[in-house]
């Protein structure tokens, strides 16, 4: 039996949330499923993201293949690192010190994303209110022409 990590939707209606699980990859995507091993909620800003660490590393151990979403939260998430510490055969003390550098990395990175977002959103409502003070002007100078 092939397992495969998917997500399974669920939710309402242009509401959805998904269970990443461990499922047999011939049962259709909303169907028959072996364990939950996880949670992600791609409508919240940042996405939510609850995954059973050591249950998904275990699946991966036995020879379950990740789907891409799956396998891209999974990375995003350091299990993937992990688990490919672990094959390397470094000890735990080296893979913890291996992941605090990386989380580290990640997050300035993220903060560094998230300011150029804010950046970019002040520049965009600077040049509108521009644009706007700039079309009121022309509407009050067509206004004292026309008397």
């Amino acid at each position: 039996m092939a397992v495969k990590l998917r997500l399974r939707r669920m939710g309402k209606k242009k509401q959805p949330v998904y269970k990443v699980v461990a499922a047999d990859s011939r049962s259709p995507r909303d169907g028959k499923f072996i364990e939950a091993i996880g949670l992600y909620n791609p409508k919240t800003d940042p996405a939510t993201i609850e995954i059973k660490e050591d249950r998904a590393l275990y699946w991966l151990g036995v020879g379950a293949q990740p789907t891409d979403t799956v396998k891209n939260i999974l990375t995003n998430q350091g299990i993937i690192l992990k688990q490919e510490l672990t094959k390397k055969g470094l000890s735990e003390e080296q893979i913890s010190a291996k992941l605090d550098e990386w989380k580290k990395l990640k997050e300035a990175s993220l903060t560094a994303k998230l300011k150029k977002r804010e950046e970019k959103a002040k520049s965009k409502k600077a040049s509108a209110q521009k644009a706007e003070e700039k079309s009121d002007s022309a509407v009050e100078a067509k206004g004292t022409a026309s008397e």
